[in-house]
């Protein structure tokens, strides 16, 4: 069966209680943990102290990190370095990476290069940027093997992102999402949405009109699925447990059957 994780921000210190519960009811098998920039000072122990593996979202566009554009790369690498000390502190075995917006895809590839680590993974992207109607780089099947030939980092697929591209683009989203695929992911992102659509919502599980059981089981068993549903609650995470049940109904199975 699949293993869920729990995606949260390194700043999320309201969290850290109940996703110790979650963890402990076997509710996930990791934790995704979105690096703020600045923030490994004061959250780091929090983070520690849960006994949970971990993988690392590096910053995107909108945290100010932009591996597409030369002229960041002074800033991009200070919170590198940063994501970097997350990832060794809780021996973190992978770090997603946006490709980046509004620039170019060789200075993604060449700044991959520079960080030089084992560990990066890739993500993809829609084809539209939520702000400034911007372009994102990785929005494709294409770009992303040009980044992973030239790199050698792994794939992480974002189901909504490779939709919402598929969707601008005037293209059949499953034979996109087929494309995808056949790049070897070794983890995915996931919500629900509007099928139709471009643009990221990160809707709850019954919300939207995503094919869900068929995107289910169309990915491989025993894959990681990292549920990137929006928050009701600054304090309970219940919202996120019941998309997790949602889609353990989906796979017929309990949570004992999706813990690593």
């Amino acid at each position: 069966m699949h293993r869920f994780g729990l995606k949260l921000w390194s700043t999320n210190e309201n969290y850290v209680m109940e996703a110790q519960k979650l963890f402990a009811a076997d509710y996930f098998s990791y934790i995704e943990l979105f690096v703020v920039p600045g923030s490994f000072g004061k959250c780091i122990t929090l983070w520690r102290n849960i006994k949970a593996p971990f993988v690392i979202h590096a910053p995107h566009y909108m945290s100010g990190l932009n591996l597409s554009q030369y002229s960041d790369r002074q800033s991009n690498f200070a919170m590198i370095r940063e994501v970097m000390e997350f990832a060794d502190m809780l021996k973190a075995d992978e770090i997603i990476f946006h490709p980046g917006v509004g620039g170019d895809i060789q200075e993604t590839i060449a700044q991959l290069k520079d960080i030089n680590d084992q560990r990066i993974l890739i993500e993809n992207k829609p084809y539209r940027a939520i702000v400034d109607e911007l372009t994102c780089n990785g929005n494709s099947p294409e770009d992303i093997k040009l980044v992973m030939d030239n790199t050698g980092c792994a794939f992480c697929l974002d189901i909504g992102h490779a939709i919402y591209s598929a969707n601008f683009r005037k293209v059949d989203p499953w034979e996109y999402f087929n494309k995808f695929l056949e790049l070897r992911p070794v983890m995915y992102h996931l919500t629900d949405g509007d099928f139709q659509g471009v643009t990221d919502q990160h809707k709850h599980f019954g919300e939207g009109d995503f094919p869900i059981e068929r995107i289910l089981k169309t990915i491989p068993q025993d894959s990681r699925i990292t549920i990137e549903t929006k928050r009701e609650s600054e304090i309970s995470l219940d919202d996120t447990m019941e998309d997790v049940e949602y889609l353990m109904r989906i796979c017929n199975c309990s949570g004992s059957d999706v813990k690593a």
